[in-house]
């Protein structure tokens, strides 16, 4: 037995923690003017000294595995370590502003949007953008509002129905794309894992609007024959769209923009760390080229003499959040950048890279497309790559993503980021190549380990409980 599995050896008994009502609870009754319907009868209430209630909440938060736990491997989730320093900045006093205050008595807020709006037009190589959108998938449906109302402007918003998106691309991608009213054509990939250019001239057309896409591609695979692809698209008057999601495998190295890329959204928790997951907060902006800075959500931020203001874009697609958009991520987003700099954005890219082959270097899982980038996908070979996962789980680390892109049989999706040391992607390895050695019905009977076992999550997004309940013993 290894030191992560060890670790995580425990009494049965001691993976329940028990709620404080069952601990001690006090029946005490309820003296309510609402409606009989709407008033308890009584209310159980915990009796519970201080101790007792830290305990308790810092055990649960013992039973939950976080980015501050340990690795947290999802590919294409780029699950980065926040930095606390950042959570410093957004708690300042001078942080919190209230949407609705003059222009005169926010100049330091509009200071600082518009420098991240320089900063991520920069990295990006973009010419414009906007901070509104507040998280990626609303990042793309912005991009995809932006090239509606361009198409529109030029008289051809009718014609151009289609979006064109990779058979492994994101799930918000053709998503986005449907709720923007277009038709989605999917383009398989080639036997490299990259765009097949015969396929994309088949596709493209006068019906394009977009073709989206990320770059290195969901296999981590840098898609070599971008300038080919940015020129098949444009010739047939359609739009290319960058999916961020990998931006982080090429910070200070290339940028969007030159590839030929027109619009892009920039998702700041996984490129500059900050928080991820949960349903928020997040943030997503978008870049766009000039040509298309006109219809950007309004208002913008422009620096005018000593003062900055806000402006509206002339033909903006109007408001998609408020206008300073999710505020404390992009705060901690502009601060993240500020500290690391130019030399250590070009490092946090070069040490994403290297982690993920030298992680990839040390399983025993085969791995089919090469070379990558900053992630990699393995396949799980005979064995079920969800059963994979959930037996990692009881080596105390956690698994990366499994079955997607489906173009990799019982794909295993992995991204270490830069943020681990050797040490960490050497118990990594530990935990694949512990599972790759085991039997079907050690697997299926995962994680023996964890305080909650197999969990039907199907049903249980489908069916929610939304309160808690006493059942009758």
């Amino acid at each position: 037995m290894n030191y992560t599995q060890a670790k995580w050896e425990r009494e049965e008994d001691d993976l329940y923690e028990p709620l404080l009502s069952e601990k001690d609870g006090n029946e005490v009754e309820v003296n309510s003017s609402l409606p009989d319907e709407l008033t308890r009868d009584s209310l159980e209430l915990p009796d519970l000294s201080e101790p007792e209630l830290a305990r308790h909440y810092t055990r649960l938060s013992q039973m939950n595995y976080g980015i501050d736990s340990g690795p947290y491997p999802l590919g294409s989730c780029t699950m980065k370590y926040n930095p606390k320093f950042t959570e410093d900045v957004a708690a300042l006093p001078g942080a919190s502003i209230h949407p609705d205050r003059s222009e005169e008595s926010v100049q330091g807020t509009l200071e600082l949007m518009h420098g991240l709006q320089d900063y991520l037009a920069r990295i990006g190589g973009m010419d414009a953008v906007s901070l509104q959108p507040p998280a990626g998938a609303a990042g793309e449906f912005t991009g995809i509002l932006v090239a509606k109302a361009f198409h529109e402007a030029n008289g051809e918003d009718d014609q151009r129905t289609e979006i064109i998106v990779p058979d492994s691309a994101h799930g918000t991608n053709p998503a986005s794309a449907a709720l923007g009213g277009y038709d989605v054509v999917e383009l398989p990939s080639g036997e490299d894992g990259r765009v097949d250019l015969d396929a994309l001239s088949a596709a493209v057309g006068d019906s394009t609007a977009l073709f989206m896409l990320t770059n290195p591609n969901t296999l981590g695979l840098f898609e070599r024959d971008i300038e080919e692809i940015a020129e098949t698209v444009h010739e047939a008057g359609g739009l290319l769209y960058y999916d961020g999601a990998n931006l982080n495998a090429l910070l200070g190295r290339a940028r969007p923009g030159d590839m030929g890329f027109d619009i892009m959204h920039y998702n700041v928790h996984k490129t500059f760390a900050t928080p991820h997951g949960g349903g928020g907060p997040g943030a997503g902006p978008i870049g766009v080229v000039e040509k298309l800075a006109e219809f950007l959500p309004a208002p913008r931020v422009e620096k005018t003499d000593n003062r900055y203001e806000r402006f509206d874009p002339e033909q903006t697609i109007g408001k998609v959040h408020g206008f300073t958009g999710n505020w404390l991520v992009l705060v901690k987003t502009y601060a993240y950048i500020a500290r690391l700099g130019d030399e250590g954005l070009n490092d946090a890219s070069a040490k994403a890279v290297l982690n993920a082959n030298y992680l990839a270097s040390q399983i025993e899982y085969e791995v089919p497309f090469s070379p990558f980038h900053h992630e990699f996908v393995a396949s799980a070979g005979d064995q079920d790559a969800a059963d994979v996962a959930k037996r990692m789980l009881d080596y105390g680390v956690h698994p990366p993503t499994t079955k997607w892109p489906e173009i990799v049989s019982e794909a295993l999706m992995t991204e270490p980021t830069e943020i681990e040391n050797r040490e960490t992607l050497d118990q990594l390895a530990e935990a694949f190549n512990a599972v790759a050695g085991e039997d079907d019905g050690t697997l299926e009977s995962a994680p023996q380990k964890t305080t909650a076992k197999r969990i039907d999550q199907a049903s249980a997004a489908r069916n929610l409980r939304l309160s808690w309940q006493k059942l009758d013993e």
